[in-house]
């Protein structure tokens, strides 16, 4: 089954996507995501100019080979451009050769290993009743888990809070905005927010927070620890990871579950903090990471230590990404959690799909391949706009992580 055609279709249905259509000369094709959030068309471009010369001819069910291909044939390795344009085409050889042989791709990867993946969803809030109502909405909802977060007193704009209600999304259309940060207000107002939360909930239900690489390590160390009573699922993104070594430090401090990882494209990126069992949970995304091929591998090799994941998944995926994590996590002996913040309407109609979200749990579906499709047509009416994601300064002026 040889490639014939491969196409970028980019899209902007509420928000940017960047989708690689596979064709082969049986009529079979496949798709794939290539979406980088606020960097889109550098991926469509490094696709069209260097990779899809590359694919025609080439034997779509030789998944293994055309990764390495891609990934040791550039020579210029890694980065979030290259793994994310190599993720669309790995992606898009799954689904095809899932549809070849009318199975979905959790199939040709081992099977399913559970009857569904558990995933968390965000509740937010202004302030602290605002979050508190919000996880119970979601909690109605169905939810098991949820990720709580809130606006932290005295600073004007916070992470994971929504503007005037709206669903949360990061990415605003136009040149960057700028945001005010104190790691000092923060770190006295989380404790009280997660303790409000677990009060409101209870003891069963799966808590999570999401620090978004902004402190230090002994800053970090300092919240897990006295995150410690209100029994979290797990923190997240504490520190900046480029230094792998500083999760020694908050691991030293604290038994508060550590994840860490949307931003990883290679198991590189993760080496030390799995094999010294620094984290608990890699939240490597199959998009960012270079494809199913190579997160199935991560997944195994995080799973000797005893390591689960949690792939990211925000809205800055698309559904196809959606897909193949769920398809990934179903197979995977060492899967741990999902995240899953739906897509608005419109995103759900241009990419239909088969993956479904019930009491807690998301399948993927029973659909050939990923089981996901892109209307065309549709997607055409919502052309690409340049996007951007914030960035944030100190109360001093100081650049920051956002």
């Amino acid at each position: 089954m040889k490639i014939t055609d491969a196409r970028l279709i980019v899209c902007s249905p509420d928000r940017n996507f960047v989708t690689l259509r596979i064709d082969t000369d049986e009529g079979i094709y496949g798709l794939g995501d290539a979406t980088l959030n606020g960097r889109e068309l550098a991926v469509a471009s490094y696709l069209q100019e260097h990779v899809v010369p590359c694919l025609i001819g080439r034997d779509a069910s030789m998944i293994e080979d055309t990764w390495q291909f891609l990934y040791r044939g550039a020579y210029w390795r890694r980065g979030p451009v290259t793994m994310s344009a190599i993720a669309a085409v790995d992606m898009a050889l799954w689904d095809i050769k899932g549809k070849a042989l009318n199975t979905p791709v959790y199939n040709l990867l081992g099977g399913a290993s559970r009857q569904g993946c558990m995933v968390y969803t965000h509740a937010n809030g202004a302030d602290i009743a605002e979050a508190v109502d919000s996880v119970q909405k979601h909690l109605a909802e169905g939810y098991l888990a949820i990720r709580a977060q809130a606006g932290v007193p005295g600073i004007a704009s916070s992470y994971g809070v929504p503007k005037a209600g709206k669903p949360y999304e990061p990415a605003e259309r136009g040149l960057p905005s700028e945001s005010v940060w104190s790691s000092e207000r923060y770190l006295r107002f989380a404790p009280k927010l997660m303790e409000a939360v677990r009060a409101s909930v209870g003891p069963d239900v799966h808590l999570l927070h999401d620090v978004h690489h902004r402190l230090t390590p002994i800053q970090a160390a300092r919240l897990g620890k006295e995150l410690e009573p209100h029994d979290l699922f797990w923190m997240e993104d504490p520190v900046p990871a480029e230094l792998q070594e500083g999760f020694r430090t908050i691991r030293q401090h604290t038994t508060t579950p550590l994840a860490v990882g949307e931003v990883f494209n290679s198991i590189y990126d993760a080496h030390e903090l799995i094999r010294n069992q620094w984290i608990d949970y890699l939240r490597m995304t199959v998009v960012h990471g270079g494809g199913i091929t190579p997160l199935k591998k991560a997944a195994d090799f995080a799973a000797f230590y005893h390591v689960k994941t949690g792939f990211h998944g925000a809205t800055d995926l698309s559904p196809v990404t959606m897909a193949a994590a769920l398809h990934l996590g179903l197979a995977i002996h060492n899967f741990g959690i999902q995240e899953h913040m739906p897509h608005t309407a419109l995103t759900d109609e241009v990419f239909p799909h088969s993956y479904r979200f019930e009491a807690g749990y998301m399948h993927p579906g029973d659909a050939p391949g990923l089981g996901v499709e892109i209307d065309e047509t549709l997607a055409a009416k919502y052309p690409y706009q340049r996007a951007y994601l914030p960035t944030a300064r100190l109360l001093d002026g100081t650049v920051t992580d956002w």
